[in-house]
């Protein structure tokens, strides 16, 4: 592997240069979520039956607009539905002593 070395005002252009892509994807990000899919699309994605989203609907889980019969979702409303209903898993540090003659406090920590 090569080490780059940079002066200061080069790497003050590159930061500026990351900034500035930074800036480009958070521009396209949100117009993503605006944009709409149908029904089959959304029973695809999110792996259901056609009446569990028409029972999503009716009990105002998820917001639809309907043209018709076409029923269709945005994608920032599906994302708000799993962001709602998403459970962050914890995970639990034990500290085993292997002895338990030497150590007599055996701990078990959460985080």
């Amino acid at each position: 592997m090569e080490a780059v070395i940079m002066t200061n005002t080069q790497f003050e252009e590159f930061a500026k240069s990351l900034k500035a892509i930074e800036e480009r994807v958070n521009d396209i990000t949100p117009a993503d979520k605006e944009k709409f899919v149908d029904n089959q699309e959304f029973i695809q994605l999110m792996k259901i039956s056609k009446r569990t989203a028409q029972s999503w609907r009716d009990e105002k889980v998820i917001s639809f607009a309907q043209i018709g019969n076409k029923i269709y979702y945005k994608i920032g409303d599906i994302e708000a539905l799993l962001e709602r209903n998403y459970h962050r898993a914890y995970k639990v540090e034990a500290r085993i002593n292997i002895h338990p003659r030497v150590f007599k406090n055996t701990q078990i920590k959460a985080k």
